[in-house]
């Protein structure tokens, strides 16, 4: 959060201090002094987590000398809250300017956004060059928020994606080849061009033309497009790039019931005709709904996105709010013909509260809160790259502290990280959990129920690369939350003889099913309001 924000719950930096003995640990208090290392900076409405580099986490052996802590515990990163899925007038479908989205995010906390309107013929021949000034005239306008230029890619034979770069002598025109070389709606839908296209934005990074360029999948589940061997074949590709999905889609309003003034649609408009012939054919009734918020692949324990782990691969979850055009707002879209101009103009006041709108502002009602050691664009893209993320909805929580560590690894690491174990060894877990000390956006001041540590052994790669399930992976312990006081838990898991990862998530306990997962969000009567969820990203294990 920039220090220049002026957040309703004031400036939250919190340092460490001594940590205070876990009882029953077997670890050395002694060993573990990080004090005034700076812990992590709050955003008002919104969560902050401690993050971490990934890397695959197969089973390892040799000596613990051999293995380097990836993303260590206590690293002294700053955390800024953003949302990489935003759009504006110069998508077919949006209606504000890019001055009104980024103060907007400025508004509700975000210190970076990305704007990322439709791919296609009119954005890449038209749009692309009234973006370009707008976002740098936002930039000097509202220097608190790191603006940045991507767009929303169809995919050749799958959904959407955001792609974005950090500002740069070359960064439009990466953007404008890229789009006329590999959108979907422009070059064809072959998903052979898929992976091109990814190698393509990996070979201008290795040839100096930027310094990173990332892919996030949109809404993986709405339509059952994006087959498992999709996502494994991006991530494969080029794995600096493609790093992950989201994990919770936007249009989070389009599921308020009309009796109460709503869309009367699905969470995340998640009710389009599905599945379609092109749709994966193995995929559940359930996975064209959300639960709880969350994509399907995100919310069932044991699926995809956990079997992508299991494989070892890093791959990293996101939320954002995709919006086009906000419940409630008064205006409208602008009257120019976007195919011709590029641009539907500016938008129109019709004085009318619009209760047909599914969208939220940034950061309105979700972040992903990113940890990074600067506020600078390349380094919060690092930090998404490397899974220094935690998604929250509703401002669930204010701050989350995850810590990972065995006796050869005393420091430990966090969100995101990689650490290893003799086997045989134990592995101590911890989590400190900061509570919303303040409304969210609707005004009530949400309350945590409960916190889920799931887990899973790294089996390696799968054979079959259109698996969905991760067979072995289950909620090993459900903390609940008391209703005072300080919220810290540990979980040792003891005699570790496999690699293996780690996942939190937690929910306000409202909507759950007898198992504790979330529901199957229920067209046109699932208030976003009262089912809340944040979901960190993992840690990985390995046995040497």
């Amino acid at each position: 959060m920039s220090p220049t924000h002026d957040h309703p719950h004031g400036d939250h930096t919190h340092h460490h201090h001594e940590v205070e003995p876990v009882e029953g640990s077997w670890l050395d208090p002694a060993d573990d002094r990080p004090s005034s290392v700076e812990r992590r900076r709050f955003l008002a409405g919104l969560g902050i987590a401690a993050g971490a580099v990934g890397a695959a986490a197969a089973a390892g052996t040799g000596t613990a000398e051999a293995h380097v802590p990836v993303n260590p515990w206590g690293g002294g990163e700053r955390w800024y809250a953003g949302d990489h899925h935003i759009h504006t007038q110069y998508s077919d479908d949006g209606q504000y300017t890019i001055e009104q989205q980024v103060g907007k995010a400025r508004e509700f906390g975000l210190d970076w956004v990305v704007i990322t309107d439709h791919g296609g013929p009119a954005h890449q021949k038209l749009s692309i060059d009234q973006v370009t000034p707008d976002i740098e005239r936002a930039r000097r306008s509202q220097r608190d928020v790191l603006v940045y230029q991507g767009l929303e890619w169809n995919i050749p034979g799958a959904e959407h994606a955001t792609v974005f770069l950090p500002p740069g002598k070359h960064t439009v025109d990466i953007l404008k080849a890229f789009e006329l070389s590999y959108d979907g709606r422009i070059a064809g839908n072959a998903e052979p061009h898929a992976l091109a296209a990814l190698r393509y934005l990996e070979a201008q990074v290795l040839s100096g033309r930027t310094e990173i360029a990332l892919m996030f999948a949109n809404h993986p589940s709405r339509r059952g497009v994006d087959s498992p061997h999709e996502l494994r074949g991006w991530r494969d590709a080029a794995p600096g790039v493609a790093v992950g999905m989201e994990g919770a889609p936007g249009h989070q309003a389009a599921g308020i019931p009309r009796s109460a003034g709503g869309p009367g649609r699905a969470r995340g408009y998640y009710d389009t005709a599905a599945p379609l012939p092109e749709s994966f054919p193995g995929y559940p009734a359930e996975s064209y709904r959300t639960h709880g918020g969350f994509d399907w692949m995100t919310a069932k324990v044991g699926g995809l996105w956990d079997s992508m782990l299991a494989e070892g691969r890093p791959w990293w979850i996101t939320a954002n709010s995709d919006v086009h055009q906000v419940f409630g707002d008064t205006l409208t879209p602008g009257k120019q013909d976007h195919a011709t101009t590029g641009s539907k103009g500016a938008p129109i006041d019709s004085g009318v509260r619009q209760t047909g709108y599914g969208d939220f502002f940034p950061g309105q009602y979700g972040a992903n809160v990113v940890g990074a050691r600067s506020r600078s664009y390349v380094d919060v893209m690092r930090g998404l790259q490397s899974g220094k993320v935690l998604t929250v909805h509703g401002r669930l929580v204010d701050g989350l502290e995850l810590r990972v560590r065995s006796r050869d690894d005393l420091r430990g690491v966090t969100l995101g990280g990689r650490t290893f174990v003799r086997r045989g060894g134990d592995v101590e877990v911890t989590i400190e959990v900061d509570r919303a000390d303040g409304p969210n956006s609707s005004g009530a001041v949400p309350v945590l129920a409960k916190v889920d540590l799931i887990a899973g052994p790294v089996t390696g790669p799968s054979a079959d690369r259109d698996v969905f399930v991760a067979p072995e992976t289950a909620v090993v312990k459900t903390f609940e939350v008391p209703r005072k006081g300080k919220i810290r838990f540990t979980y040792t898991f003891k005699a570790v003889e496999r690699s293996f990862y780690l996942r939190l998530r937690g929910s306000d306990g409202k909507r759950l099913t007898s198992a504790g997962d979330p529901v199957v969000d229920e067209v046109a009567n699932s208030d976003p309001w009262n089912d809340l969820w944040f979901y960190a990203n993992p840690v990985f294990v390995d046995v040497i």
